[in-house]
């Protein structure tokens, strides 16, 4: 089971599209001129083009969050941190009513934001918080060395 931001992909991809457009829009509305203060050259148009791709590939890369998840475990893959978790390290998935994100409860009390699944995503959110409880309750039925605790989703 994987799952990803679709709807805050989409937007990002928008939103760097425009970025990379009016940057480029600049760059070839520069032209090779002498103001009293700059000159500009090719040299300068090139590079507003490059600094427009830079930004948008940042932007892009705000999209990066991804879950996997297996029998095994959970791989949950925020912006810029990876955690793999067997499902034994996991109390509970939550997606609170109020949350833009669901988040990985964890027997040590530590919780782990899932940003990949966000409400914005609605149905394919609720997909994937079903999924990821499901391979949890059954890794979890599985476990003989713990039993389910009383409180547990």
């Amino acid at each position: 089971m994987s799952a990803v931001p679709r709807r805050l992909r989409l937007i990002l991809a928008v939103v760097a599209a425009v970025v990379l457009a009016v940057m480029v829009y600049v760059a070839l509305g520069l032209k090779e001129t002498t103001n009293t203060v700059v000159t500009y050259r090719t040299s300068d148009q090139v590079a507003l083009a490059g600094v427009g791709l830079v930004l948008a590939a940042g932007i892009l890369f705000l999209g990066r969050s991804r879950v996997d998840a297996d029998a095994e475990g959970v791989q949950v893959r925020n912006l810029l941190v990876q955690h793999r978790l067997p499902w034994s390290a996991v109390r509970a998935v939550r997606f609170d009513r109020k949350s833009s994100w669901a988040s990985l409860l964890l027997e040590n009390g530590d919780e782990i934001s899932v940003l990949a699944v966000q409400a914005a995503d609605r149905e394919h959110a609720v997909r994937a918080v079903e999924g990821l409880r499901a391979l949890r309750d059954a890794a979890r039925a599985n476990d003989p060395v713990r039993p389910p605790l009383l409180y547990d989703d």
